[in-house]
């Protein structure tokens, strides 16, 4: 069965299955449960499978534990000892492990970090910086920052799979300094020196009922690429749309069962019937006051990465942090991202 990704309104009940994974809620806790390495791999196949163990490669279920000759570990190419649980698929004879196929694949850094960051980063409300998790985890700021985004990749919902309906919340926010603290060398620069740049739009679509919110960056807000994403993530035949009075939704908001605005030029901020969107308002204020205060500046190049963090956090809020990475590490599955492919903004 290949991975699925469901919509956020079936998630408590489907992507949260009714497995004994424990009730674990604080960070010494998870340090008990993944003591050793194998116990940190032990623990992700519960999350990864919770309905048993299936191969990354066929799919398949016929698969065996390959167990050491001493129980506990075995030795690598390179004559180091791991605690690796390693696992063979009888149909198609490869060999693989709970981080294979995944944004953990291939990761020199211990599973058990990995554990503990991922735990730490989805019930941050405010964020990690990189240079938090360098100094509390004793691994290098590169490795740290790496690890940050790989995490941020296994956040980031696909809009191919699934497609939200019902009563949407749009609106847009504009992140970054403004043009008149640009550097004095850029183009337009005042004699004032800084390091704010042309500010960049994010829209943001909220589930009303759900709570499920799907952010992107856009190089420019206008009514085509207003309508390019709520195309993407809406299915908008069966939707109503809720937004300010943004001349930009209007031409798309033609093609939903109702378009409700509210004008803020005259003070209203609820409408007749309820409209409203104060929802995404609100998570824009937390989202900008995170950015300031945990990371303080983010590159446009990165910053699509930065919201689909704060996206899954908030979609997942009322969730335990043990279900959230249940989620994060099944949403993981299939998704590689190279140190290459991040440095060059890929």
């Amino acid at each position: 069965m290949a991975n699925v990704c469901l919509p956020w309104s079936e998630a408590i009940s489907v992507l949260h299955p009714p497995v004994k994974v424990g009730a674990m809620t604080t960070m010494l806790e998870l340090a008990d449960k993944v003591a050793t390495e194998a116990d940190a791999y032990r623990w992700l196949e519960e999350l990864r499978w919770p309905y048993g163990v299936q191969c990354p490669h066929c799919h398949g279920t016929e698969v065996a534990l390959m167990v050491p000759k001493n129980g506990v570990s075995r030795k690598t190419t390179n004559g180091s000892m791991t605690q690796r649980r390693v696992w063979q698929c009888r149909p198609c004879r490869k060999q693989f492990s709970a981080i294979s196929g995944t944004v953990m694949h291939g990761t020199k850094a211990s599973v058990r970090v990995w554990c503990m960051v991922i735990f730490q980063m989805i019930g941050a409300k405010n964020g990690i910086s990189a240079r938090e998790v360098s100094r509390q985890h004793g691994i290098c700021p590169r490795t740290a920052w790496f690890m940050l985004h790989r995490i941020r990749e296994t956040m980031r919902t696909d809009p191919l799979i699934s497609t939200m309906q019902g009563i949407i919340v749009a609106d847009e926010t504009y992140v970054g300094g403004t043009p008149a603290n640009r550097h004095r060398s850029a183009p337009g620069a005042t004699s004032k020196a800084g390091r704010g740049t042309e500010k960049t739009p994010i829209m943001s679509l909220i589930h009303a009922r759900t709570g499920e919110v799907r952010s992107r960056v856009m190089p420019t807000v206008d009514s085509t690429n207003v309508a390019k994403v709520l195309s993407e993530h809406v299915n908008i035949g069966g939707s109503v749309l809720w937004t300010d009075e943004g001349s930009w939704f209007k031409p798309v908001g033609r093609q939903f069962l109702l378009h409700e605005t509210v004008n803020h030029a005259q003070d209203e901020y609820v409408g007749p019937i309820g409209q409203t969107i104060n929802r995404a308002e609100n998570y824009f204020s937390q989202f900008k006051r995170s950015l300031d205060g945990t990371f303080h500046h983010v590159s446009k190049e990165h910053l699509q990465r930065y919201v689909d963090e704060f996206d899954f956090r908030y979609t997942t809020c009322k969730a335990s942090d043990t279900e959230r990475m249940g989620v994060a590490v099944r949403r993981g599955d299939g998704k590689r991202l190279t140190y290459k492919r991040v440095k060059r903004f890929g």
